[in-house]
């Protein structure tokens, strides 16, 4: 039998799930019909049914709320299940499962985001009325990069300066950047988790192909 707090707890995280995704399709409808400048934090908490704090409590600020970056994420857990899942290998030397569970990682993330077809769309109609949303989104891109490089650096006994951690992230990351649109493809029927997997797969036996710089 559970108790009260174990079934409220899943109660507020859906309640705040679906806040979050009302007020980031509210914003992305009120960006490509009026740009960034058209309408006030206000008046989309209004739309939502919530106060100006509340909205502060999802979102640091409008784009952000457009672009669906929560001011809090849960990746902790994730994050340090990634550094835990490491094999016994000596500090320094690159674990086999590397990009594996890298891989894992982010397809996690990408299965929080509960991103579709319908997401996408808006998402892109708000790009189009407001371009600077690209820049912002690329802003945040490199932040979160050099994040996950520090979190490889972690997981392997590496520098953070080291090309290795950067290059697994940059690999890991722009075959999931490439396995966005093939996920959302209605004539596809891969999940975005199979798609990077099939693409890792293919790097991997590329990589292994390839002789070593003289």
């Amino acid at each position: 039998m559970h108790s009260v707090t174990e079934s409220a707890t899943p109660t507020r995280e859906r309640r705040r799930a679906e806040t979050t995704r009302i007020l980031v399709s509210l914003a992305r409808q009120a960006t490509a019909a009026a740009g960034l400048n058209g309408f006030t934090i206000e008046e989309l908490c209004e739309q939502a049914g919530i106060s100006r704090r509340t909205f502060f409590n999802y979102f640091a600020s409008k784009e952000d709320a457009v672009l669906g970056i929560p001011l809090h994420t849960d990746d902790a857990e994730a994050n340090a299940l990634f550094v835990g899942m490491r094999p016994r290998t000596a500090p320094g030397t690159l674990s086999a499962s590397l990009l594996t569970d890298l891989a894992a990682l982010i397809e996690g993330r990408w299965a929080a985001l509960e991103f579709d077809q319908a997401s996408a769309h808006e998402l892109m109609a708000a790009a189009e009325r407001e371009p600077r949303l690209v820049t912002h989104m690329l802003e945040r891109h490199h932040e979160d990069e050099k994040k996950d490089v520090a979190l490889v650096a972690r997981r392997e006994g590496l520098s953070e300066d080291d090309p290795r951690a950067a290059a697994a992230v940059q690999i890991v990351g722009h075959l999931a950047r490439l396995a966005v649109p093939a996920s959302l493809d209605p004539d596809d029927p891969r999940t975005f988790a199979e798609v990077l997997e099939a693409s890792l797969d293919a790097a991997r036996e590329v990589f292994a192909t390839q002789s070593p710089s003289s």
